[in-house]
């Protein structure tokens, strides 16, 4: 049986300086991402190299988060199935776009580089083999029509 999943985001712009979009420089690019039942906004805004605001989320980073943060979801799951405890865990990923002269682009690549410890030494080439596993289930790694590519690390406290 199939289940469907629903997500709705409310994106507001916040960067009208007063005379909306009337000139390209006379705007911020800021916003805010409110999801029903969280308890803040997300603090949006373009890439710095596109006039955006740095210490704001961009949608780049985000898409980087959320293979990110899928993966590692995954991972934990498979491991708690199959006993192997994870007690720390960190991924330290990137990603690569490429822009084009006339301004559009996309994502050419996404390196996650998960870095688990778990408590059993011999557990992990298993653990290291579930990262394979995490990445065929990741939902936001299955959408996506660039390589999600993974260098993990496993290592026993």
């Amino acid at each position: 049986m199939t289940r469907e999943h629903h997500y709705r985001i409310t994106t507001i712009w916040t960067g009208n300086l007063g005379t909306g979009t009337s000139d390209y420089g006379g705007y911020s690019r800021d916003h805010e991402i409110t999801i029903a039942g969280k308890s803040a906004p997300l603090p949006g805004s373009s890439d710095a190299a596109l006039r955006g605001d740095p210490a704001r989320y961009t949608p780049e980073e985000l898409l980087v988060a959320s293979l990110s943060a899928c993966h590692m979801l995954w991972f934990l799951h498979l491991c708690a199935d199959a006993g192997i405890v994870v007690t720390k865990y960190e991924d330290a990923s990137s990603g690569e776009m490429s822009e084009h002269a006339d301004g559009s682009g996309e994502f050419t690549r996404v390196m996650l580089r998960p870095c688990a410890v778990i408590t059993d030494p011999a557990r992990i080439a298993d653990a290291i083999a579930l990262h394979a596993r995490a990445h065929e289930l990741c939902f936001i790694a299955r959408s996506v029509n660039f390589a999600v590519e993974q260098e993990p690390v496993v290592v026993a406290s």
